[in-house]
């Protein structure tokens, strides 16, 4: 290669690394609550429509109910300490513990639509039985662990610490077990996968909101931006993808290889494109969950790069999603698909708030309704975020 064009590759490496976003998302000077992933005038809108037989938040609202994470006759299953190897093998309460934890935020939300204080004591049955028992997560999948669990639990605490009445005792003990048990798993972040960086800062900066920990929330806020920047390609970037600095991606060749094999970037391409549309649907769901919890609390992300590059993600991948045959510079032109429930958050922001033309993730978007629940950290989404304004 000729020495002007070496020139040139390493300068486009190092701005790769370097040219990180910066800016938006500091924390508020005064927290809103209930304010993880869904507010106060969103729950209303939803409560609302529910009770009004309107479609499709009735349906959305019937299959969570169906769901057995609706169950007041549910047991809770906590463990002192929790053992998650890769792709959860060996399994030691870490499906008990996600399935607890999206329990508590199903059981808060029926609470919120019906006003039957039996969900909201459900909730705290659940979240008090983990906050009195777990100390730690262990083995190799712990990090990612920690961020689903820790994803869904500080959404239901903030809808009963702030709207239930009938109190919470142990609302204390919570709040430490957030503190000394999950934040300090996540708030490093990973390199790994980018899906387990973004679950852990989504559960760093919901923990974050209920713990009004304003340093925490910073450091979590700009992890995020930096790994969503690294996650979701747009042309912008210049020839190769953003990185995250401290994988020390710092050539094509590894760049490449990081991103699944996958040498060819289009905007909308994500890092895990070509390993599955599951885990990059993971990523994704992350990214709509952290830009709606900082929306809520004062500073709107969908207007900067975050919001560009989720809403191209959302639409590349609805494309292939949908059944659009895959060119061969793409994967080499196989695609394993299964998405997943994620695209109500981004598209009601996106689309519906800021008017944006998203067609295929729209018609995604309605032939997934009612979204149900991941069973990992994603729940009933057509209910909290379907075409709401609120």
């Amino acid at each position: 290669m000729h020495r002007t064009a070496l020139f040139a590759a390493a300068a486009a490496l190092v701005a790769g690394v370097l040219a990180w976003p910066t800016g938006a998302g500091a924390a508020p000077a005064t927290f809103a609550h209930p304010g993880v992933t869904v507010s106060k005038g969103q729950l209303d809108f939803a409560r609302s429509k529910v009770n009004s037989g309107a479609q499709p938040w009735k349906g959305a609202y019937d299959r969570m109910m169906a769901s057995k994470y609706a169950d007041l006759n549910r047991t809770p299953k906590p463990r002192a300490v929790v053992e998650c190897g890769s792709y959860s093998n060996p399994n030691h309460g870490c499906t008990d513990e996600r399935e607890d934890a999206i329990a508590a935020y199903t059981q808060a939300l029926a609470w919120y639509v019906t006003r039957d204080e039996r969900h909201a004591k459900k909730a705290i049955e659940l979240m008090d039985a983990w906050s009195a028992v777990i100390r730690d997560h262990t083995n190799s999948n712990a990090p990612l662990q920690t961020g689903w669990a820790g994803s869904s639990w500080p959404k239901a605490a903030e809808i009963i610490k702030y709207t239930y009445t009938g109190g919470w005792a142990n609302s204390g003990r919570f709040a430490t077990m957030l503190r000394t048990v999950y934040l300090p798993e996540i708030i490093n972040g990973s390199n790994s996968n980018g899906n387990w960086e973004l679950s852990m800062m989504e559960a760093a900066v919901g923990i974050s909101v209920f713990l009004e920990d304003r340093a925490s929330y910073d450091k979590a806020m700009a992890k995020f931006r930096t790994r969503t920047a690294a996650f979701v390609y747009l042309s912008s970037d210049g020839d190769l993808p953003k990185t995250v600095p401290s994988q020390n991606l710092n050539t094509r060749e590894k760049i490449v290889n990081y991103w699944q094999g996958q040498g060819t970037f289009v905007t909308g391409l994500t890092q895990e494109t070509c390993r599955d549309l599951t885990h990059t649907g993971y990523g994704i769901s992350a990214i709509s969950h952290v830009a709606e919890t900082s929306r809520i609390q004062g500073q709107d992300l969908y207007g900067t790069d975050v919001g560009e590059r989720l809403r191209h993600a959302l639409g590349f991948q609805a494309r292939y999603e949908l059944g659009e045959a895959v060119p061969g510079w793409l994967c080499n032109g196989s695609l394993k698909r299964g998405l997943g429930p994620v695209t109500e958050v981004g598209h009601n922001a996106l689309a519906n708030r800021l008017g944006h033309a998203m067609t295929n993730t729209e018609t995604l978007n309605e032939r997934n309704r009612p979204a149900g629940s991941n069973n990992l950290f994603v729940a009933w989404e057509t209910l909290t975020h379907g075409d709401n304004p609120g």
